[in-house]
């Protein structure tokens, strides 16, 4: 029994459970339903997808977290920063004006492949791949994903369409459909009044369920002044009854397309989940285990994907409603899903009279979550190259598309961290009056150096791409006039010598030695040393040349030299 706890974290929240959490759940549940329902239908949409398979959606991946999940509250489902990316892999697949049947097919396959790529990661403790985009391109990517969405829904929020492919072509569309007056005022006023409304509400009276209210007064005023007769769009009456069942039937060709999208949509749910659960666990003292989160969104995905739904991830916004309306664990999730599907079977006419242009607002509010403009200023004033690396990633999403956005946007990471590698800080190290040990002369232009002796510091492992900086740099400060004796390496930051460096220093050390001039290393952690024995690199380098610390290079170099450091009467102890 305890294996099976371990292993299915539902059991385990029931072995624990409180009494007193139950009206809790119960209540947050209810509250919960009231944000899920209308989202769902929106980023159904926005996925290009007909709107109840949102509400299908929903429901499976709730119940999947809530039996596979480790958080107690964090919530899943349809996603703002996944519908695009799952347009962008299903649309091209459909011809225009196809069956959307094949649509649903195609993204249910999608979601089956994303629940596969992560159970199979979480298996493989491959938890850590969400650490392969950085911040700042997550910046720049989250921006770019903003501003397509928000260009892709205006054309609907003012009742019209646009036909275009990317950003630059909807924008096009979006101005041309504008100069030729295709917008719809009945829409337009549905639409920027839901949008105007939620922001108010969100800012004003935050604890109030905003889209609630916008959805209920939209609803309201078609009914009340006939807007669908005066050109609005409505979602009219949703298919009755819950799906069964269903393995989806798509073509061998279009699962190369499908599992490149599932793996972009895959990471970036991933890197989603992983920081909302560690915000949420952070305030109540649970622990995140990134390889369980993997599990969990993938049975949710998985769950999704056999009844006619599409890839899910986490959702801040409501796991904080969820928070707030006092949820202490999954059963609030699984209340939710209840009330969905009697909403589904009962009353699929509730939403007959939902205006099309609140779906817009709904999406568009929601992606103004997705900027972090502050985030970018700052980038901008603390690290320019972050910054520039924010800016390519939003480049990358605003005109290459989402699916090249996020391939870029983990591109530009890895590089980010190969760059730090090839070109890491470096300097000379001198003493300081009234300081122990020794410091980069470029923070203290005034320390005291020891005649003949050069103290080199290099901030990082080496290896085959930084291998000839090291060795540039070191050729440099031998070149001084007057030459030094001995260069001596602060090595505490080499944390690898590979084989190609190994070489690079055997060469370097045959130069220095023909010129008068040693090679030193101290501080040398001891795999690295052993290392540096394998290669045979003492061949060349003597074994003498290799000290604990720097101060026992140094003493070294003084006792062989008697050199002493200069102006002394400005040093004070030091090493």
């Amino acid at each position: 029994m305890t294996d099976v706890r371990q292993a299915v974290p539902a059991f385990r929240v029931l072995s624990t459970y409180r009494r007193a959490w139950l009206v809790k759940d119960l209540v947050a549940g209810v509250v919960l339903t009231t944000l899920l329902v209308p989202q769902g239908m929106a980023y159904a949409d926005l996925a290009g997808l007909p709107p109840i398979t949102g509400l299908y959606t929903s429901v499976l991946c709730l119940v999947g977290y809530a039996v596979c999940g480790p958080s107690r509250i964090l919530v899943l489902g349809p996603d703002s920063s996944l519908g695009p990316m799952i347009a962008a892999t299903v649309l091209p697949l459909v011809a225009s004006g196809g069956d959307p049947g094949r649509a649903v097919a195609l993204a249910s396959m999608l979601a089956l492949m994303v629940g596969a790529v992560m159970v199979l990661a979480s298996v493989a403790k491959l938890g850590f791949v969400a650490d392969l985009i950085s911040k700042p391109t997550m910046i720049g990517y989250m921006n770019g994903l903003a501003l397509t969405i928000m260009i892709g829904q205006l054309p609907k929020l003012l009742g019209f369409s646009v036909d275009g492919d990317g950003l630059i072509d909807e924008a096009a569309g979006f101005v041309r459909g504008l100069a030729d007056g295709e917008v719809v005022p009945a829409a337009a006023a549905i639409g920027c009044a839901g949008v105007a409304l939620v922001l108010v509400l969100q800012r004003v009276l935050p604890k109030v369920p905003a889209i609630l209210v916008m959805v209920v007064l939209a609803i309201g005023a078609t009914a009340l002044f006939g807007l669908d007769e005066h050109g609005v769009d409505t979602v009219g009456v949703l298919p009755e009854g819950f799906p069964p069942f269903t393995i989806p039937q798509v073509q061998l060709d279009d699962l190369g397309l499908l599992f490149a999208g599932a793996l972009g949509i895959a990471l970036v749910s991933l890197a989603d989940t992983i920081s909302t659960a560690s915000a949420f666990a952070a305030r109540s003292g649970q622990e995140v285990r990134g390889n369980q989160e993997m599990a969990g969104i993938g049975a949710a995905n998985l769950a999704a994907g056999f009844f006619q739904g599409f890839p899910v991830s986490t959702s801040g916004s409501r796991t904080a409603v969820a928070e707030r309306a006092g949820a202490r664990t999954q059963l609030t999730g699984l209340v939710g899903a209840v009330l969905i599907t009697l909403m589904i079977v009962l009353l699929p006419g509730l939403f007959r009279d939902l205006p099309q242009p609140a779906l817009a607002a709904v999406v568009i509010t929601a992606s103004l979550s997705l900027t972090d403009l502050p985030g970018a200023a700052r980038l901008w004033h603390q690290r320019k190259a972050e910054c520039l690396l924010s800016v390519a990633a939003f480049l990358g999403v605003a005109l290459l598309g989402v699916l090249p956005g996020i391939a870029i946007a983990v591109g530009l990471s890895i590089l980010n961290v190969f760059r730090r590698a090839w070109w890491p800080y470096e300097t000379v190290l001198g003493r300081v009056a009234g300081l122990e040990g020794y410091h980069d002369i470029r923070s203290y232009p005034d320390a005291c150096r020891l005649p003949g002796l050069v103290l080199y510091r290099f901030d990082a492992p080496l290896f085959f791409a930084n291998a000839k900086t090291f060795r540039d740099a070191v050729r440099r400060l031998a070149r001084a006039d007057p030459p030094p004796v001995w260069i001596v390496v602060a090595a505490e930051p080499v944390t690898d010598v590979d084989t190609t460096a190994a070489d690079v220093l055997e060469e370097l050390d045959r130069t220095l030695n023909a010129q008068g001039v040693h090679l030193v290393f101290a501080e040398l952690k001891d795999p690295v040393r052993r290392k540096i024995e394998r290669y045979e690199l003492t061949r060349t380098i003597d074994p003498d040349h290799f000290f604990p610390t720097v101060e026992a290079a140094v003493a070294a170099f003084q006792a062989r030299t008697g050199a002493r450091w200069t102006d002394p009467e400005r040093v004070e102890g030091g090493g």
